[in-house]
């Protein structure tokens, strides 16, 4: 007989503002964004005091890589607009990013979780599923507590993540990657949460219908005109019924989601090709008369396609585009650079000498920037 099947998926707590605070202790428990520039490096005081930069008053194109807890609390999230967190918390500080950091710690959790589970699918800087079926002790029952053995497993990991880089991490332990992915959300910061399918009624099915992998804003939004808005909800909806509203194979994978089932195997090798962020627009866009509008998503589009590879730890030589127009016809371009590039400057220079080559006549129903040929960092 097979041994039961123990996926977790390991994501590190605010990884990039945890980095920082080991370097900058003194900023414990105050609200904290990542994403500035050179500019907003501490300064060392005389008196042996540091002065950081803070948000209020900035100005630029750049987005929030990651924040603090309590920056969290404020609003400010990754991915929103540095000068729009600045409205929601002035007087947090800003610190400039440190890739070359995060990568060191990123090489030093996955190692130390590899001595202790080394089946492994890497899903970035920060953030990996393990197969623990087949750890010593993760099959093992206790009467109080059928999941003991990998509980055990469990808090093993991430005592050996903490030991190897002071830093904490949130894991969730499930039958498949799915659900894995929604339990380590669940007890977020510094959490351990393991649960069986049994438990899915009471810890899963009352979640957002967007807190599945897999369902975005424009299923979201149809999901929640049909009056389905948590997970239990829509399993309780009828398979066919959901084919019938989001087609065959869609359909079908909300179903068996909402029941939690999700047979993925762990992808232990391969590389990305290429990585993209587009938006369809509430309304039809036009390039002349809506240009401001169309200059602050394709600057923002831009930023989160360097986010998205920074956090990979990846760089793009081929940087494209991608439109579709009022009459549904889908244009691309790409440029192919010198060098690979993951800053959210060079990313958005080469898009813009792109659009350059399109004709910008109809209005505009998408826009899309993406990164290709990539090589690691």
């Amino acid at each position: 007989m097979p041994p039961r099947r123990w996926i977790a998926h390991l994501d590190m707590d605010a990884f990039y503002a945890s980095v920082e605070l080991l370097r900058y202790p003194d900023l414990a428990g105050q609200a904290v964004v990542i994403g500035g520039g050179r500019r907003h490096q501490p300064l060392l005081q005389p008196d042996g005091t540091r002065h950081y930069a803070r948000l209020a008053g900035y100005t630029g194109r750049g987005v929030v890589t990651t924040a603090t807890y309590p920056a969290r609390d404020l609003g400010v999230h990754s991915g929103l607009g540095l000068m729009k967190a600045a409205q929601r918390a002035p007087d947090a500080v800003l610190l400039p990013m440190d890739f070359d950091a995060y990568r060191r710690y990123s090489r030093l959790f996955k190692s130390a979780v590899a001595e202790v589970a080394p089946v492994i699918e890497d899903r970035g800087i920060d953030e990996i599923y393990i197969d623990l079926s087949e750890v010593p002790g993760a099959q093992d029952s206790l009467a109080h507590d059928p999941a003991g053995g990998v509980r055990a497993v469990a808090q093993e990991i991430r005592n050996t993540v903490k030991r190897a880089t002071g830093l904490s991490c949130s894991i969730g332990v499930t039958p498949n990657k799915l659900l894995a992915k929604l339990a380590s959300e669940l007890d977020k910061p510094d959490g351990l949460t393991v649960l069986t399918l049994d438990e899915l009624p009471a810890r899963i099915w009352p979640l957002p219908v967007r807190s599945l992998n897999g369902i975005g804003p424009k299923a979201g939004k149809k999901l929640a005109d049909l009056g389905l808005r948590t997970i239990g909800e829509l399993a309780a909806r009828d398979r066919d019924w959901l084919v019938g509203h989001f087609g065959r194979s869609y359909g079908r994978w909300l179903f068996d989601a909402a029941h939690g089932v999700d047979d993925r195997p762990l992808v232990t090798h391969g590389e990305p090709v290429s990585m993209s962020r587009e938006t369809t627009f509430e309304r039809d866009l036009h390039a002349v008369r809506d240009r401001a509008e169309l200059t602050r998503i394709f600057s923002q589009l831009a930023a989160q396609v360097a986010t998205d590879l920074q956090r990979k730890g990846y760089a793009g030589r081929t940087i494209g585009i991608k439109l579709r127009f009022d009459d549904f016809k889908t244009v691309t371009r790409d440029l192919t650079l010198p060098a690979a590039v993951a800053d959210a400057e060079a990313i958005r220079h080469a898009a813009g000498l792109c659009l350059k080559r399109v004709d910008l006549s109809r209005r505009l129903r998408l826009l899309g920037v993406r990164a290709g040929g990539l090589v690691r960092l």
